[in-house]
């Protein structure tokens, strides 16, 4: 692929780009690359067998699948036995946190960010609620750009503290945090260990978890172009403080044999190579850089009309502070009567709502834990042509 970033020759990895519908909603889940279609096609076909046996067809098989695991380690910049796949990141999160009830005791304390998609939340609350110990919320008191600020953390923190949890970027707010600050922080605490989200980081920019000195690290494929399958990185060392899930006569020296009790889809898995392929032929910067094209046409139409709309998180295209997950309201106007006025009179799916974030919309934004926001989700498939038609229904919808 050219080294200048083609929207052209893209959207023919997506077959579905071929259709009337226009995917704003990509934050939600995005669209499959073909290539991915076409390996589990084969892998179903050919493949289909159970793993680790001696026949031909097995052995291929399992290493489609060890292929697969392997190609996960190696974007994300980890070792194999560094990663597990499962479900979905809520699963795995929940998987994680019944493997951390013996580190977690009643003396301890968990930090968790109001921020986050429930699925790094709910896990943590229960938790601590099992164990007894003690839960701390890391919020915001700005309610239109809300923060993981480095120093609130650090007031939340004592040496009792084993576990943080926060989100690598808000599903609704679209702001980047800075996990790396954020594991310096965290780790200042001798033992203290950082739990991210990155669901709706993924998406937008490379992965690197060894540069950022997280412990615990998941997202979801099929938000990053590929199959509905998830997976989760958990350092070497963290996995000292883990028990097993798996059965007793199993190694612990992988993650995939702590946590993976044999979820991981074997079809999924083995297209993930194709995603990881894909990405390599689309540089990051690129992507990021038409990305915040995308995002200044609908961000500076929202600005330019105040009193109107309010946007939520970061309140500008600057593709160093945020991804095109970009919220709003309309003053006046229920989130739902607009996204149903946009689609009566367009082909735009965009959505409303909370999204699983019902703490941040409801305790940090104080909105309607229902109703909440319109979400426009765009990734680097969508085109300028798209976000200016989305506008133009959009000051139609709400200013006719």
């Amino acid at each position: 692929m050219a080294s200048t970033f083609d929207v052209a020759a893209v959207r023919k990895h997506f077959p579905a780009l071929a259709h009337k519908q226009v995917y704003f909603d990509n934050a939600g889940g995005s669209q499959v690359l073909t290539e991915v279609v076409d390996t589990i096609t084969d892998y179903l076909l050919s493949n289909n067998v159970q793993l680790g046996a001696s026949y031909p067809v097995s052995q291929a098989s399992t290493k489609l699948f060890e292929d697969g695991c392997n190609a996960v380690a190696k974007y994300i910049n980890a070792s194999p036995e560094e990663v597990v796949l499962g479900p979905s990141t809520t699963q795995l999160f929940r998987n994680l946190s019944l493997s951390l009830y013996e580190y977690i005791t009643p003396d301890s304390e968990i930090v968790v960010s109001k921020l986050d998609h429930e699925a790094n939340i709910a896990s943590w609350v229960q938790l601590a609620k099992w164990r007894g110990c003690t839960l701390k919320w890391w919020d915001s008191p700005d309610k239109t750009n809300p923060q993981l600020d480095c120093g609130r953390l650090r007031s939340l923190m004592t040496e009792k503290t084993k576990l943080v949890a926060c989100t690598h970027t808000s599903n609704i707010l679209g702001t980047i945090n800075d996990v790396k600050a954020i594991a310096k922080t965290v780790h200042e605490v001798p033992g203290a260990l950082l739990c991210v989200d990155a669901v709706a980081y993924a998406p937008h920019r490379a992965v690197d978890v060894r540069d950022w000195g997280v412990d615990f690290y998941s997202f979801s494929w099929y938000k990053v172009y590929g199959p509905h399958i998830a997976s989760l990185y958990a350092s070497e060392s963290a996995q000292m403080h883990m028990s097993t899930l798996g059965h007793f006569f199993k190694s612990t020296d992988t993650l995939e044999n702590l946590l993976g009790l044999a979820a991981a889809n074997y079809e999924l898995t083995a297209s993930i190579p194709t995603v990881c392929k894909y990405l390599q032929g689309v540089p990051w910067d690129e992507i990021s850089k038409h990305e915040e094209k995308l995002q200044g046409i609908l961000i500076d139409y929202l600005l330019s009309k105040p009193e109107v709309y309010q946007i939520y998180g970061e309140p500008t295209a600057d593709r160093a502070k945020r991804v095109p997950v970009i919220s709003f309201t309309v003053k006046g106007r229920s989130s739902k009567d607009v996204v149903e006025a946009i689609e009566e009179k367009s082909d735009f799916g965009c959505r409303w709502g909370a999204f699983y974030s019902n703490r941040l919309a409801v305790d940090v934004m104080g909105l309607d834990a229902v109703d909440g926001v319109v979400r426009v989700s765009l990734v680097h498939y969508n085109t300028e042509e798209e976000v200016r038609g989305y506008v133009k229904v959009l000051d139609e919808v709400v200013l006719s």
